[in-house]
């Protein structure tokens, strides 16, 4: 089992930076095209040179657009974490989501009268369905289901 280890290794090297590599921006890639990076990667991934000259050489390594380090140690400034409670972003955008939410139920109690009427509707249209649905019964069966008139 552990013979197999550097092959799993290098493996794993080789598919790290040819995902890395697609999915770094056009804008990040140093020196040469991204796509001439993507066939360095699969043609010389084996012998590692090239996922490890992409890892070296191939993508502007820093800061992250959003001012997060990737690595603590590596940018020499860290970004302070804020809990949700306290990150006011995040209380606006909850105070922007609940608005719409209250226009809503604002909305529904107008609309009860209207519920109230709407289903007075729906009854009567369900009697009459309900009525129609008999009227065809009784006209399919024949006069064989009704009771012959009394003589009187």
């Amino acid at each position: 089992m552990l013979r197999y280890l550097p092959f799993l290794l290098v493996l794993a090297l080789w598919i790290y930076a040819f995902i890395d590599c697609l999915n770094t921006p056009e804008s990040q890639v140093r020196g040469l095209p991204k796509v001439v990076w993507v066939i360095i990667i699969l043609l010389f991934g084996e012998v590692l040179v090239g996922p490890v000259a992409w890892l070296a050489a191939g993508k502007v390594r820093g800061p992250r657009p959003d001012g997060s380090a990737p690595f603590a140690g590596r940018s020499g400034r860290r970004t302070q974490w804020v809990a949700p409670d306290d990150n006011p972003e995040f209380l606006k955008s909850l105070k922007d989501e609940s608005a719409p939410a209250k226009d809503a139920a604002d909305a529904k109690d107008a609309k009860g009268a209207e519920s109230a009427e709407d289903s007075a509707r729906l009854k009567d249209w369900e009697a009459d369905l309900r009525r129609r649905e008999e009227e065809l019964r009784r006209k399919e069966n024949g006069p064989e289901d009704t009771p012959p008139p009394a003589k009187g």
